[in-house]
């Protein structure tokens, strides 16, 4: 069970700083005001018989700022976001700007470009895609 738990939580390794440092380069700590965990969003995939369920978390993103784009099989949902603020404040003008963008793809073998259906609400993206049908390639070969 201790598989489970992170290198960097476990106590008893004597390689606790090597294991430091390579769950660090994934961390945000590694480049000042970035994160790779806070600059992507979360995804969650849901398979059933008939259709994939593609659950992607957008917090205060609004459907204007989502491109969705199914390309043989490849899912990719793309934000954009651009932010201005401009306040005036005793004689001065003080302006603030973010542009931030996000990209997520994922790849589903099987997934039917039609009847693709897409919500959002209340800041979660709901992505429904059908499955082709299983066409059976395989044939049985008598032998002689």
């Amino acid at each position: 069970m201790t598989g489970l738990i992170p290198f960097n939580r476990r106590g008893d390794l004597s390689r606790d700083r090597l294991f430091n440092m390579m769950d660090d380069f994934f961390n945000d700590s590694w480049l000042p005001g970035r994160s790779l965990l806070s600059d992507t969003f979360k995804v969650d995939v849901k398979e059933n018989e008939n259709d994939y369920t593609i659950e992607a978390d957008l917090p205060g993103v609004q459907k204007e700022q989502i491109n969705l784009e199914l390309n043989e099989g490849r899912l990719t949902i793309a934000v954009v976001r651009n932010e201005e603020v401009e306040e005036e404040k005793k004689g001065y003008i003080h302006k603030e700007r973010r542009h931030s963008s996000m990209q997520r793809s994922v790849y589903l073998a099987d997934a039917d470009n039609e009847g693709v259906n897409a919500k959002l609400n209340d800041g979660v993206l709901t992505v429904s895609i059908p499955k082709k049908p299983q066409i059976d390639y395989k044939k049985r070969i008598e032998i002689q």
